[in-house]
């Protein structure tokens, strides 16, 4: 239930340490061959949670994909009209604001480093994306990426904020392991009811979609599509209404 979360946080605090330690940082071209690897892994599962959370004929595959993209459709206006990503980007900029300021000296560099990179390591959608697949249905895999992610971005916020940017590995336990216990608890209700397939097919599409963003192919507005992962079951429950 909580696997992901916990190498997440192993992946924080080995990339926080060899930062500290380390005299240098990977190179840019073994750089983009991790993100290269964490790219197409990241194809690989989201698309294997949405092919595998298909049942029945062609004819329901057809059906259940349907769902799938107008819950898309939907959540994405639903997310625009409250400016879900939006105001993740206004976070977004805080951070890179306090990274851009900060000071060996500064007497706030402990607190700016625990702010500033819990704030980047739990606003991007994947830290949900994640957190939910591995809490209904034990797919701890997405959170592992996320996990080298992070560990290479705190090799470099160590060497900025010292050991205090370690400590952001405590919300993003709180965040994420909330978010995964509460869908665990969830789980067992949305399969009684056929309705925990169009969540995770939904997901898996997402997951996939976070790909498109690591290999830079195209700037998704990932956060204005959750509202989708609410949608698909509802659409579900009607369409069999």
């Amino acid at each position: 239930m909580m696997v992901g979360t916990i190498l997440n946080a192993l992946g924080i605090l080995i990339g926080g340490i060899v930062g500290l330690t380390a005299n240098k940082q990977p190179s840019p071209a073994r750089q983009n061959i991790l993100k290269i690897g964490m790219g197409a892994l990241t194809v690989f599962f989201g698309l294997q949670m949405t092919v595998l959370s298909f049942r029945g004929s062609l004819l329901s595959w057809f059906k259940q994909l349907l769902i799938i993209v107008l819950a898309m459709m939907a959540g994405k206006i639903i997310g625009s009209l409250l400016r879900l990503q939006k105001r993740l980007n206004r976070l977004g900029q805080f951070a890179k604001g306090k990274l851009a300021q900060a000071r060996p000296d500064n007497p706030q560099r402990v607190s700016d480093g625990l702010i500033t990179c819990a704030i980047l390591f739990c606003m991007g959608p994947i830290a949900i994306f994640g957190a939910l697949a591995d809490g209904l249905e034990g797919n701890w895999k997405i959170l592992a990426i996320k996990a080298l992610m992070d560990s290479l971005a705190m090799m470099a916020f160590v060497k900025v904020f010292g050991w205090g940017a370690l400590l952001a590995v405590v919300p993003v336990v709180a965040y994420q392991g909330t978010i995964s216990i509460c869908a665990h608890s969830l789980a067992p209700d949305l399969a009684e009811h056929a309705l925990l397939a169009p969540v995770t097919a939904t997901l898996g599409l997402l997951v996939f979609s976070v790909a498109l963003v690591i290999l830079e192919i195209k700037k998704v507005e990932l956060a204005d599509y959750l509202p989708s992962l609410v949608i698909a079951p509802l659409l579900t429950l009607l369409w069999h209404w």
